[in-house]
């Protein structure tokens, strides 16, 4: 068994909700693979409106009906609601079905309820039921038992970083909560990992980091709270999302459509044949992407959703392939060498730049129509080229500018080292 696997076999039966003890026991284990950082915020920094949850274990959870368990809410980490409140007492049928909530989709399985994670203030009791143990209960007096520990919460995450040359950082992220499941956060975290095992020690121009975060409002904390020099080294991120399913992957492109990441990604499946689709901004999901990019930082993911099994129990390892597993951290793999085999460049200054004075002697004349000019095809690409420079907001590599132009990157790099020769760009 594979590293990846064993940490999933190991990993996804605990109840990683945002704070609780399995959440914790699951950043002690991750640091015995990677020396990741933890990074923690109390539970009395507010940001943003977003309230840090308690710290919350479930001690026992139970239906019973005439003195027998009928229901017992630790079979499964998604059996007992997310932050359930206490409840010691009797009900009735009418009264139970309202705190019972099952899978729509599937008779057999239970669903995700995370709503009270992100709501602390509005809480119930309640469990997660398969939709048959919920169309089977009888009229009658139900005892319901739900008994939890709560303390102070803390928001834990985790982060990793591989220091290179530049301090010019790519992030890769994974979401580490979600209880009792594997591919909807676990299997981005293992990919991520693997990749991260793979360029230990080795030397490398980019930095580049790993994140592990409670999805949403890990993210928002630690975009947030980072010192903002820091976060401005962030180039991009790419989101890695439910990678262990025998389903196709999916590239998301940032909200821009045009970061050194996707561009990467997209060139390396596309070089090995691996079939995959692609999409805009929030067409295949929309997860944390949108946190990265309110800061400022364009965001692409790349995942295998959809797969049918999202957010119910059926999400398991018995899900999990090994083979689909080792085939996105190849494409993650590559993708970092071929950001390492391009330079990045930098531009330094503002507005249009006349090109045709000979100072710069850097225009690219397509000639006129009406004089019956005819530039080729190349040309026509140069000016594009031309014309893109002086709208670049953030660095970008000579191998995202060439992709995006059509022209070899070997073309594409000879005109900028021109427009680097005049002072106009600085290329790394």
């Amino acid at each position: 068994m594979s590293l990846m696997m064993e940490i999933l076999h190991d990993l996804t039966p605990l109840n990683r909700v945002i704070c609780s003890s399995d959440y914790d026991k699951t950043i002690e284990y991750l640091q015995k693979i990677l020396p990741f950082k933890v990074i923690e915020y109390r539970a009395d920094e507010e940001y943003n409106g977003w309230v840090i949850p308690p710290k919350w274990d479930v001690k026992e959870a139970k239906i019973l009906k005439d003195g027998k368990v009928i229901y017992d809410g630790k079979w499964h980490a998604l059996a007992v609601i997310s932050l359930s409140q206490r409840f010691h007492g009797k009900v009735d049928l009418q009264e139970l079905k309202q705190h019972l909530h099952y899978d729509h989709r599937y008779d057999d399985s239970i669903t995700f309820h995370f709503r009270q994670l992100f709501r602390s203030w509005q809480r119930e009791w309640g469990f997660c039921v398969p939709k048959t143990f919920y169309d089977g209960l009888q009229e009658g007096e139900y005892e319901v038992v739900i008994e939890t520990e709560e303390s102070q919460g803390a928001l834990k995450m985790l982060e990793f970083t591989q220091k290179g040359e530049l301090s010019e950082t790519f992030t890769f992220c994974a979401n580490l909560d979600h209880p009792g499941v594997a591919n909807d956060g676990l299997a981005g975290v293992v990919a991520g990992i693997e990749l991260f095992r793979r360029l230990a020690g080795k030397s490398t121009k980019f930095t580049y980091k790993l994140v592990l975060a409670q999805g949403i409002m890990g993210t928002e904390y630690y975009l947030g709270k980072q010192d903002k020099n820091e976060r401005e080294r962030i180039l991009e991120c790419a989101c890695l999302w439910m990678l262990g399913s025998q389903t196709g992957l999916a590239l998301q492109e940032s909200r821009g459509a045009n970061s050194n990441l996707e561009q990467a990604m997209a060139a390396v499946m596309g070089g090995l044949g691996i079939p995959y689709r692609r999409g805009v901004f929030e067409s295949i999901i929309i997860n944390d992407e949108y946190i990265w990019e309110a800061y400022g930082i364009p965001s692409c993911s790349l995942s295998r959703m959809p797969y049918p099994e999202y957010h119910s129990s059926r999400d398991n390892c018995s899900l999990m392939s090994e083979a689909c597993l080792e085939e996105a951290v190849g494409v993650l793999e590559k993708t970092v060498e071929l950001l390492e085999a391009s330079s990045l460049v930098y531009k330094k200054f503002e507005g249009n730049i006349c090109l045709s004075n000979p100072r710069y002697d850097l225009y690219i004349d397509l000639g006129q129509a009406a004089f019956g000019d005819a530039p080729s095809d190349e040309r026509k690409k140069m000016r594009l080229l031309m014309d893109l420079i002086p709208t670049l907001q953030r660095p970008v590599t000579t191998k995202s500018l060439a992709d995006r132009v059509g022209l070899e990157e070997a073309c594409v790099s000879d005109y900028l080292s021109r427009w680097a020769a005049k002072g106009l760009l600085e290329i790394r």
